[in-house]
């Protein structure tokens, strides 16, 4: 049997065979296999100065400073430091976010609010996005961070971030932004972005799973409470040995992002376009999320008398999702979908398609053939 068309780049990304081949010369003995806080030999010493070259190629593609990255686990460690990190401390913290953040935002504030901390969820926009007038108006005096993700991962729509972050720099409030859905798919300068702490993922970037890290922001510095503690590593804010094979991996995957930027951008926004003008001829297809503000690999739809569920079972040949992969394991219709507008019935009758660097024209062509073959047969059975 051959292997159904990957469309759920989304969801996660292969390794980039130029990644995976690095990789490799970081784990044997006769590669650079030292833990790179060994710094009394030679074996510390090659492995440290590993990571630091990956934490400079990380800090590249968004435009920081390279003490400015922390390494993690990945970017729901990431979104959990960020956040918990930065109302530590605080007797009384006020933070703002919406109800279509990823669930690692969304567990870890609801969390904090059975502990007492006043939490505000804004009910974004039809089209997925959170405006600045509704940041604004939910500021309090008391209130100590905003946390709102960049790209939506189920979406693909974009939220102004940069006005966001200027209006809540001149107001002294801190800023997180979960740029897993962004990083390698828009331009990132977290300067522009008057971005306080960034969440990033190795694996959704053509780097390996298991990895992440979270930009803090220098100049003046951003504290925030460690909550990982065993030997003070990453500033004091993360400790534990580094996977010094992925972090390299994760540092080559985004020095590679960051070469072919422009160019992927490029290809994704053709292959979106083909892939909806050769759905066109089928009725009652609706795009979710904004049409306009979006990155162009994600393509979230609903298909009218249709359930998702139904479909991903006729979509054989396809590997696609039904929503975030964080809440793939429950039947219950996606949070997001629910959280723009969208009823129980209208949110079970979509997928979400996401393309990437391996797409081919090619891919998406079957792909839109054999959605319209399966929808119509589904149809027609009713």
């Amino acid at each position: 049997m051959n292997k159904p068309v990957y469309l759920d780049y989304a969801a996660t990304t292969p390794v980039d065979p130029s990644v995976a081949e690095e990789m490799t010369k970081y784990l044997t003995l006769d590669g650079v296999f030292g833990n790179p806080a060994s710094r009394s030999h030679m074996y510390g010493w090659q492995a440290e100065a590993a990571v630091e070259q990956a934490r400079r190629q990380v800090a590249q593609l968004i435009g920081a400073d390279p003490r400015e990255i922390v390494w993690t686990s990945g970017a729901t460690e990431s979104d959990n430091l960020a956040i918990k990190g930065a109302v530590g401390g605080w007797e009384r913290p006020h933070i703002i976010t919406s109800l279509i953040e990823h669930k690692a935002v969304l567990d870890t504030c609801k969390w904090l609010e059975q502990r007492g901390v006043e939490v505000t969820w804004l009910q974004p926009q039809g089209d997925g996005r959170i405006l600045p007038d509704q940041v604004e108006n939910a500021l309090q005096g008391n209130t100590v961070l905003v946390s709102l993700m960049l790209v939506n991962n189920e979406l693909g729509c974009v939220t102004d971030v940069a006005a966001i972050g200027a209006l809540l720099r001149d107001r002294g409030v801190l800023f997180h932004v979960d740029a897993a859905q962004a990083a390698g798919k828009l331009p990132l300068n977290v300067a522009e972005l008057s971005v306080d702490l960034m969440s990033l993922s190795g694996h959704k970037v053509y780097g390996p799973k298991g990895v992440g890290a979270l930009y803090v922001r220098r100049s003046p510095d951003v504290r925030i409470e460690a909550q990982i503690h065993g030997g003070g590593h990453e500033r004091g804010m993360r400790s534990g040995t580094l996977p010094t094979h992925q972090i390299v991996g994760m540092g080559k995957a985004f020095a590679l992002a960051g070469d072919l930027l422009e160019e992927e951008m490029g290809s994704l926004e053709q292959l979106r376009a083909d892939f909806l003008a050769q759905l066109a001829d089928l009725d009652g297809v609706t795009l979710n999320g904004s049409a306009q503000h979006r990155v162009p690999g994600i393509v979230n739809l609903s298909f009218d008398r249709v359930e998702a569920e139904s479909l991903m079972l006729g979509l054989r040949e396809l590997a696609v999702s039904s929503g975030s992969a964080c809440a793939s394991a429950t039947m219950e219709p996606s949070f997001v979908l629910r959280g723009i507008g969208l009823n129980d019935e209208q949110a079970h009758r979509a997928l979400r398609f996401s393309f990437g660097r391996f797409t081919s024209s090619d891919d998406v062509k079957f792909a839109s053939k054999h959605i319209i073959d399966v929808v119509s047969r589904l149809r027609a059975v009713r």
